[in-house]
């Protein structure tokens, strides 16, 4: 890129209220032979330790495997998404990628001006037609969508089983139907291996605020340890750190989302339902550079490896092997179609 470009590039996104994020390996990432890439965040940024930085990862994997060159954006706060993405799309990547359902409409739009850059959108909210049927993106725009209900399934069946009591909780962030589809699939798991438990599930709020306010994630967790909850699954971004800390004072245990979130709070994390942004990502550009790119929807269920939890020697010793044995059954039917999980509550 050359100097005045670079500088012509850093007022816009000064103007835009955005920002560069530099890639560990700048260099490289910058200076690489395969496809252009332009990446830009979602709310909580690098760093949030969820599908944010899923999708760093991802990236960064392809600069290393594919010789990707990758550029990241960062939105401040209150600022345009759309700008980010209109920048990238300007200087002629060759995929720009939108981390979180808030970017669908302007992916959408975006991709109708420029049908010759492919586009690609983390947990594209696919809108649907007056008979309830998706309707397709964009021919360059690929839908990049998680089975979040199933890897939600087996963390639900794991609560029941393990949590001692007849109640587990579920903590949302924003209500809207995305997250809906883990707390389905989570309250699924419960009743399939517990009939007689109850699902107590409440959510953080009705903007993208709710993503990312640890005060209400503890005060709602709290509430439902209080209740007899000893297990709570939350899908809530950094509201989900508030959920860790009443866990912590109530003795409980709480589940992560998104990545293994044990070090949020050692010993109080049974497991976490983990989301292979990164697998996505990396998938997305692998694509482009074997020119095999399609818009669509596009799934990534525990068959794809898209979704899955975390058992390791974090956790161990919370899961009895019985216990292990019979999840991996569980997912195994699920894989093999013998076993359906609901995707809406």
């Amino acid at each position: 890129m050359s100097r005045l470009l670079i500088l012509t590039v850093a007022l816009f996104l000064l103007h835009a209220g955005l920002q560069w994020v530099e890639p560990a390996s700048a260099g490289l990432a910058a200076h690489g032979q395969g496809p252009r890439v332009g990446v830009v965040f979602d709310l909580g940024g690098r760093g949030d330790k969820s599908f944010n930085d899923g999708a760093y990862v991802g990236a960064m994997r392809a600069v290393k495997a594919l010789g990707a060159q990758v550029r990241f954006v960062e939105p401040g706060e209150g600022s345009d998404r759309e700008a980010g993405l209109r920048l990238l799309a300007a200087e002629g990547m060759d995929l720009v990628i939108g981390v979180g359902f808030i970017f669908s409409d302007d992916l959408t739009g975006l991709a109708k001006e420029y049908p010759n850059i492919a586009f690609a959108g983390v947990d594209y909210a696919v809108a649907l037609d007056g008979q309830g049927q998706p309707i397709q993106p964009p021919p360059n725009l690929a839908a990049l969508k998680f089975r979040e209900e199933q890897g939600s399934f087996l963390v639900g069946a794991l609560a029941a089983l393990v949590g001692g009591s007849k109640k587990v909780g579920f903590v949302g962030g924003m209500d809207t139907p995305l997250i809906h589809k883990f707390e389905a699939g989570y309250r699924a798991g419960v009743l399939h291996v517990c009939p007689d438990c109850t699902v107590l599930a409440q959510y953080a709020g009705v903007t993208p605020e709710a993503f990312r306010n640890p005060g209400r994630g503890k005060e709602l967790a709290l509430s439902q340890y209080q209740q007899g909850v000893r297990v709570i699954y939350h899908a809530s971004g950094s509201t989900g750190l508030g959920v860790f800390e009443a866990a912590r004072v109530q003795h409980g245990l709480g589940i992560g989302v998104d990545a293994d979130q044990y070090d949020e709070a050692p010993g109080f994390i049974l497991t976490s339902m983990v989301k292979r942004v990164d697998n996505a990502v990396y998938d997305a550009i692998d694509r482009v550079k074997a020119k095999k790119f399609h818009g669509g929807i596009i799934q990534f269920g525990l068959a794809e490896d898209g979704v899955g939890y975390v058992y390791d020697a974090h956790n161990r010793a919370l899961i009895p092997s019985q216990v292990h044995d019979r999840l991996e059954q569980l997912k195994a039917d699920i894989v093999a179609g013998r076993l359906q999980v609901p995707s809406t509550r």
